[in-house]
């Protein structure tokens, strides 16, 4: 990946507590209108341990900058993208396919048949992102982001074709 003239190698990981801060300043420069708190990122990492519901990556660059970061909640059978988010600065560049990729494989992982997300019904660039990983419309949310109240389109992606094949040969 690139940032301006230089190349910037970015690496995926798992979030930690201490990224809480830093994801902070970036979310509500990423969604201004319906920004996450601390507190719901703390909830949501208290449970993002080996047998949790909770998966959530960080994107990184070489000096551990986070430039993107992704959240998954798993039931038993069916996952949901709780937020997807790339620095507007290193958007354009495959980092928000990368992050979306590793929520996904952690879904068919976890043996999930499915995977659902809202995206703002006037977020096309997303919406197109979503159509490339096989997520096809399902129904509208209406008035589901706060306080704009813009509607959501619910997305899903049916996992059984991954996980009867990871079966077969696993």
């Amino acid at each position: 990946m690139t940032a301006g003239t230089r190349t910037t190698r970015i690496t995926l990981r798992p979030m930690r507590w201490w990224d809480i801060a830093p994801v902070l300043e970036l979310e509500p420069r990423l969604f201004p209108e319906d920004a996450w708190s601390a507190g719901m990122y703390w909830s949501e990492l208290a449970d993002a341990h080996p047998g949790g519901s909770r998966h959530y990556t960080v994107a990184t660059t070489e000096d551990g900058s986070i430039v993107g970061y992704a959240g998954l909640m798993a039931g038993p059978a069916e996952a949901d993208v709780q937020t997807i988010a790339v620095d507007d600065r290193y958007q354009g560049r495959g980092l928000g396919a990368a992050l979306l990729a590793d929520l996904v494989e952690e879904s068919v992982r976890r043996g999930c048949t499915e995977l659902l997300l809202e995206v703002r019904i006037d977020n096309f660039r997303a919406q197109r992102l979503y159509e490339r990983f096989g997520f096809a419309p399902i129904g509208i949310r209406r008035g589901y982001y706060q306080p704009a109240n813009v509607d959501a389109l619910v997305m899903r992606r049916d996992h059984r074709n991954e996980n009867e094949t990871e079966e077969d040969h696993g």
